[in-house]
């Protein structure tokens, strides 16, 4: 059993408490942390937490109680001090993405856990679910052949979903595409090469920053990716993932995952298309963790066998999609100059 003290009771972070970490076997609650005296008072309240499992600070609580893995799930700018003194302490850590507030940040905690010899995970929730899975496996197997196009579509209305972050930085770039960032360089089995990108803002947005974008992505073995995202769309809204079209050589490969409406929670689609016409939707993999539970369960094995499950989104391996993160942004505020990855990488 993995004993993990969680660091960050917000609105997110309760959430994790709540409806998360109960149900991963593998790991139990050892500590709360959080310096609010009201979101202790909630966890206390709404979780019938007992008061000395709750803590104002990181060093109080390891003081005080025996932990494998620390849970960090705060905002961004909180990540780097609370990851970094959590490696120091000896901690595992699990962290929301992104896991930083820049790269040599992001860099600095890598060579840190590899230095500590920890496993640093960052919460790619989207890599734990059925579709991305499935594609990801046919894309491996050439199973349409090789692909060349990739376009996919973001759309959400950020009044209507509750979104609060208003004065975040990037609030697309940074805080929702790094989850399609991530998707790509998973689903394709392959990584960037180099990005053009715009973002704008719409004259009766909430938003301090940007909250609409297109961006072209370049991979190594040639595909292209054609991503368009909006937190201020009036059109249909998309599945969390986006939709993705899929141009292979020998067909099409239209998918969606983590789809949560209004109307109900909808089931991951992959569907194909061959040359011929003829269509298919097709069974997708049981997975006994998905979405957040998946990353909390994959990094509990981890601990518990000393080897990283398959889709591990290690600090080492995000470094890429973090990049893409980067890279985007730096573009945007170039009005769609390439940015070269090996660049930021260097």
């Amino acid at each position: 059993m993995v004993r993990a003290i969680q660091v960050g009771l917000g609105g997110w972070g309760f959430s994790w408490a709540k409806e998360i970490v109960p149900t991963v076997g593998r790991v139990t609650p050892a500590a709360y942390v959080d310096p609010s005296p009201e979101a202790i008072a909630r966890v206390r309240a709404e979780l019938g937490v007992a008061p000395d499992l709750c803590f104002v600070s990181l060093e109080e609580a390891a003081a005080k109680v025996d932990a494998d893995l620390v849970l960090a799930t705060l905002r961004t700018e909180a990540h780097y001090p609370v990851v970094s003194q959590a490696l120091d302490m000896g901690f595992h850590v699990l962290v929301e993405k992104p896991f930083a507030s820049d790269l040599a940040e992001a860099r600095a905690l890598v060579a840190k856990a590899e230095k500590a010899g920890r496993f640093l995970m960052v919460s790619q929730n989207y890599r734990h679910n059925p579709a991305p899975r499935k594609v990801a496996e046919m894309v491996a197997k050439k199973a349409l052949g090789d692909v060349s196009l990739v376009s996919i579509d973001f759309r959400k209305h950020a009044p209507s979903v509750g979104y609060r972050y208003w004065d975040m930085p990037d609030p697309l770039l940074a805080d929702m595409a790094i989850h399609h960032f991530d998707l790509m360089r998973m689903v394709l089995g392959d990584n960037p090469k180099r990005v053009s990108c715009r973002t704008w803002n719409t004259t009766d947005s909430q938003f301090v920053h940007h909250p609409i974008g297109v961006a072209t992505l370049e991979f190594e073995k040639g595909t292209v990716v054609s991503y368009r995202g909006s937190w201020m769309s009036g059109a249909q809204d998309t599945a969390w993932s986006g939709e993705w079209s899929m141009d292979c050589s020998k067909g099409e490969i239209w998918w969606r995952s983590r789809d949560h409406r209004a109307t109900g929670n909808l089931p991951d689609i992959v569907r194909t298309r061959d040359l011929t016409g003829e269509t298919e939707e097709l069974a997708l993999p049981e997975l006994d963790h998905a979405d957040r539970a998946g990353t909390l369960n994959a990094i509990a094995m981890a601990i518990e066998t000393g080897k990283t499950p398959a889709y591990f989104s290690s600090g080492q391996d995000n470094l890429l999609s973090f990049a893409l993160v980067e890279a985007t942004i730096r573009s945007a505020a170039q009005h769609g100059q390439w940015v070269e990855i090996a660049d930021l990488m260097a």
